[in-house]
This record gives structure tokens, sequence and C-alpha cells, in this order.
């Protein structure tokens, strides 16, 4: 499936035919403006060796780039022959279309027909007089077919059809002039599209001015099936949404190439949807009891009663069908109801980073940093930053995720945040950080903004081994001197060390009882921690300065800030000496608090520590 909801042309046509399709197309392509998006997709997937890309990039004049480029696909046209579906590939690619009109004319070009891999030779070029008389044959077959057609359409007109529109005109085309697409299209039924191997599953459609992609499947199943301006339409709607729902026949109002999809129905090209297939056979039958034909006045009959019958028939599938149609419409408006329901609760996604989730794999995603699907590292795990498309690449299980669709927020996928305009995509064009393909922009989405103790920014220095940042006098041990060169966090040293630090399991009191000086990675771990934890910073500074008659109830206050002060000048022997003042904490707090607000702060922190202090020690 390619833009829009349409067919890939990557998925029938063949290496051949694409490496044709780029010697006829370099000479457009090379004219593009800007061409810097397009070189740097093709650079990132091999096909513009990265010598030759800076010198494209260094080129200064229109004209040199043009010539670049031209020079540049003409080698991919020799050298690289073999690899046309990945340069198609990356052309194709939704970013790159929308950047370049030129590229998506390029592209609409394969599917509806207009390029010819197999030209036609032309009277100009040398025709014989035999193929002339041949043409003229064709010319006079083709003016017969065009009054049918507009009989046809006049036709339709009297029978409660659409309106006259600019879409439902016909107009009459010199032929040989638009080649057909492709072999297998034979003299005549160039206009039945809908037999093509092009079209096999989907079919362009139109309603008014309206214009969309009929997924044949969908409407054999009576499902939304057209697919137009990025939403689904069931056929009702989309004579609606068209401007022809005084027709009241969704078969008439929409057209393929100008034939009604009435007429493709009954010819057996499409598949009607399940309830209109059963109301036919329903309708046939009480026709055959109502109008009962004796054998000798049958052909009679049929001529005289045929018009009568079909009238009937039609009227009741019409019917049938609107129904049928109004109780889907009533399932999307519930939709639309519930989602208006839910209107209340937006306050949710109020908080600047958001917690998202995908099948089995979650993060938070900080609003700020999102660009796009592919631009703006902006979904923080454990353990790195993902932009949308990479986060969902992380869930094993899914083969073919859409982050709009597979990452939830609350419940809701992040194309319901678009919508509410919780987020904003970036324009191709933009040029801030987050969408910027500078070196220096990319690297440091790798990393935090803020320092992961205070939660401040100013100067911080990023760890090399996770995305966390630490101002030098935040991390534990404090940073000295020039922090330069490659740097490694706490975090990430004792992941690195903790197999072999602790490779048996002890008990609790073997944990409180190792000496300080021999642990004190573990210690300064723990209390990296507990900063991290305490988000509103409640327990880092002294209590009796900021807290009214603190010290008149609690005699012996204790805060973070003094147990770092306490570790880094050595005044504890032993673990359970550095535990029992962050118990301490704890107990002050429930006993200052009770069950307030802070007091439940305080239990879970006393939880967190808990639990932490067993996992770094392998307690069992």
């Amino acid at each position: 499936m390619g833009v829009d909801g349409q067919m890939d042309p990557l998925d029938f046509l063949t290496n051949e035919n694409l490496l044709l399709f780029l010697h006829r197309k370099k000479t457009e392509i090379s004219c593009m403006e800007q061409p810097h998006t397009f070189l740097t997709q093709l650079r990132d997937h091999d096909l513009l060796p990265d010598k030759l890309y800076k010198k494209l990039k260094g080129m200064r004049s229109r004209e040199q780039r043009q010539k670049g480029v031209y020079d540049f696909l003409d080698w991919l046209e020799k050298e690289k022959s073999h690899r046309m579906h990945r340069f198609w590939g990356c052309v194709f690619k939704d970013h790159i279309l929308h950047l370049y009109p030129t590229l998506r004319l390029l592209r609409n070009s394969l599917l509806d027909g207009t390029f010819s891999f197999y030209e036609k030779p032309t009277v100009e070029e040398g025709l014989t007089e035999k193929e002339q008389t041949e043409g003229k044959g064709e010319k006079v077959k083709e003016t017969k077919n065009y009054r049918k057609q507009k009989i046809y359409d006049k036709a339709s007109e009297d029978s409660d059809g659409p309106g006259p529109s600019s879409a439902s005109t016909p107009t009459r085309k010199k032929p040989a002039k638009k080649p057909s697409f492709s072999s297998p299209i034979k003299k005549g039924d160039t206009q039945e599209i809908w037999k093509w191997p092009l079209y096999k599953t989907q079919l362009p459609v139109s309603c008014g001015n309206k214009e969309g992609t009929l997924h044949r499947d969908r409407l054999a199943r009576g499902e939304k099936c057209i697919y137009a301006q990025g939403r689904w339409f069931t056929p009702s709607a989309f004579e609606q949404y068209g401007g022809k729902e005084r027709c009241k026949n969704w078969t008439l109002a929409i057209r393929c190439r100008n034939t009604p999809l009435k007429k493709l129905i009954e010819e057996g090209h499409l598949q009607a949807p399940p309830m209109e297939r059963r109301n036919r056979t329903c309708v046939q039958k009480s026709t055959r009891e109502l109008f009962p034909v004796s054998s000798s006045d049958s052909s009679g009959a049929d001529s005289d009663t045929s018009a009568l019958m079909e009238e009937e028939r039609d009227e009741d599938e019409f019917e049938e069908q609107r129904r049928r149609e109004g109780e889907t419409e009533f399932s999307v408006r519930e939709e639309e109801v519930e989602e208006e329901a839910d209107m209340e609760d937006l306050s949710v996604f109020l908080d600047p980073s958001l917690p998202v989730t995908c099948v089995s794999i979650s993060g938070m995603l900080h609003k700020y940093r999102f660009a796009s699907d592919v631009r703006g590292k902006c979904i923080r795990t454990d353990e790195s930053w993902f932009t949308p498309e990479e986060f969902v690449r992380q869930e094993p299980s899914l083969t073919d995720g859409f982050w709009k669709r597979d990452i939830l927020c609350h419940g809701k996928t992040l194309n319901f945040l678009l919508k509410k305009d919780i987020l904003w995509i970036h324009s191709l064009l933009c040029e801030c950080e987050m969408c910027s393909d500078q070196e220096q922009d990319l690297l440091a989405q790798k990393n935090d903004d803020t320092c992961y103790t205070c939660d401040s920014k100013r100067d911080i220095v990023c760890c090399d081994g996770c995305p966390r940042a630490f101002h030098p006098d935040c991390h534990l041990p404090a940073l000295q001197g020039d922090s330069s060169g490659e740097w490694m966090c706490t975090f990430c040293v004792l992941r690195a060390n903790q197999q072999w630090l602790y490779s048996s399991h002890m008990t609790e009191q073997d944990a409180l009882n190792v000496p300080v000086s021999q642990n004190k990675l573990h210690c300064h771990y723990l209390l990296l921690y507990m900063y991290r934890e305490d988000v509103h910073r409640v327990f880092v500074k002294d209590p009796c300065r900021t807290v009214a008659k603190y010290s008149q109830i609690i005699p012996q206050p204790m805060w973070l800030d003094r147990i770092k002060e306490k570790l880094e000048h050595g005044e504890y022997q032993t673990v359970g000496e550095f535990v029992s003042d962050f118990q301490l904490i704890f107990s002050n707090c429930s006993r200052f608090n009770k069950d307030n607000e802070f007091g439940r702060m305080g239990v879970k922190l006393k939880e967190l520590f808990e639990k932490e202090f067993q996992n770094i020690f392998s307690i069992q």
C-alpha cells in the first residue's frame, strides 16, 4: 500500500520498467528546487556515495545543481541499474512526495496510466498508408463508443441519476495522443480500467468534484471502502461528500472514469456489498411471484414488463441500501458522540510529558520534542530516546506497525492527539533543532535536556552510555575539571559491573554490614535514585528552614542533601548506617504529616528505596 491508501506501483512494475521510467524522467527530477532532502534520502539508503553527496551539497548555483543531479541520475541508471526498486522506494516515501510535487506527479503517472512503457508510433513519425487507415478506423470506433456513452449518461440522468457536473460529463479525446498504460490493454479497451491488472484491488472513483480510491474487498464486505483526503467513507457517505446526496443512489452517483458503479456491479466487475446482494435475490424472487408468466407468453411478457420490474427492483434495493447505510452512519456518529464525551478528559493530556505504550513497551512522550514520525526523538524509555517510528519498531510482535495507530496515550492513539491539536506535526521545511539533520543536533537528541537529579538545564554533561545528563555537582561522585571526552554516569558503571560485584545472593543483614568504602558505587546510585524519585523535591533541603514548627515536633531531622554531605565526607562506616538515615527521613515524614499528601509521598519513596536496595545488593 502506498501514499494516501493507494496501490504502490512498485508492487507490480519490474526492475526493467522502473529503469526505463528513470531514463525518461531524469531531466524532470534534476529540475527540482532545493533537492537537499531528496539527496539526503538517497545517501541514507546507500544509493548516493557520500563523496558525491558532499560535492552536490556544495554546489551554489541552480544550473550547477541541476547538472550535478542529472549526472548522478545518469550514473545511477548505468552503474546501479539493478537497484531500481530501492531507488524508487526511497523517492516514493511520504515525506519526500509531500516536499516535492514533481515526484508526486511522476508517481501518479504510473498509477493512472498517463505514462506508457510501450509508445505507439504517430503519423508524423512515418506511418504507412495501411497503418493510417487503421488509425482512422479506430477513430470511427471511438466516436461510436463516445455516442453510446453519451446516450447511456442521458438515460442515467432521466432515471433520477446525478445532476450534470464536470466529473460526470464525458469529453471526446483524440486517439493515439495518450497511449494506454501497458501492453496487456487491447485496442478499444482503454476506458475499461477496471479490467487492468493495475486495478485488481483498487479503483479510482469520483463523485461530483471529489476523488477517492475504492477498495474492492472492503466494498464486498460492506465496510468503509472509499479512501479520500485522509478519511474512509462508506459509499453513501462519499456520495454526500461529493454533493450528490439528492441522487439517493450511490451506485449511480459514484463513477469510475465516467462509468457508474451500478454498471460495473451489474456486469460483474465489482462485487456489491452483502446486504445489496441479498436484497437483489429477494427482489428477483418476489418479482417472479407478482408477475407470473406462462411459457407461451414468456417472450412477450418479458419485453412488456422488464422495464417495470427493473424500476421496482431498483427502488426496493435503493431503499434497503439507504437503510443499511443509515445504520452504518449511525455507528459512525455514535463513535463521534463517544469521542465528544471524552472532551472533559482532555486535561490528562495537558502535561508536558505523557505516558505512551506500544503493546508491551512503554515510555514517556515529551511534547516539546515531537516533530513527526521520523523527526524529533520525543519518546524516552529507560535506556534511550526514540522517534515515534523507531519506538514502534522496538515492539517485536508488530511486523507492520503504524505509529499513529499503535502508540497509545491514556487509551487514545497518537492520531487522536493530532486531531485534538495536542500534538502538531512540523512542516517539512521546518528548521528547528528537532527537525535538523545536522550531526550535532542529532547527537543532542539522544540525551536528556535537563539534569537527571534536579531537572533543571544550565550547563549539563551528557553520559555516553545512556540518555541521562547531569550537572557536574549534581552527579555522584561530582565531576571535577574538564568533562570533555567519553564519560559514563554512575548508573551505567553500576550496570556494567553488577554481574561480578554481587554474583551470589546475600541476606539483608549481610548487605547492611558491608563497609561503605567498598560499596560507594551502590550508595551513590541509591542516593541519585532518591533524588530522581523525589520529583517535587520535598525531601532535598533541611525541613527546619522550610516547614514551620518542624523542629518542635521532630527532634532529629534528616534530608537528602545532608546524607550526600555525610557520604562525601566519609562519615558512614557501614551501609547500615547509610540506610538508617534514609529510614529516619521516612519515619520523620510519617510522624509529622500523618496521612496527608506529603505523608503518602514519604510512603511511596520508602517503598521505592527498599525495592531498589534489595535489587542492587541481590538480596533474597
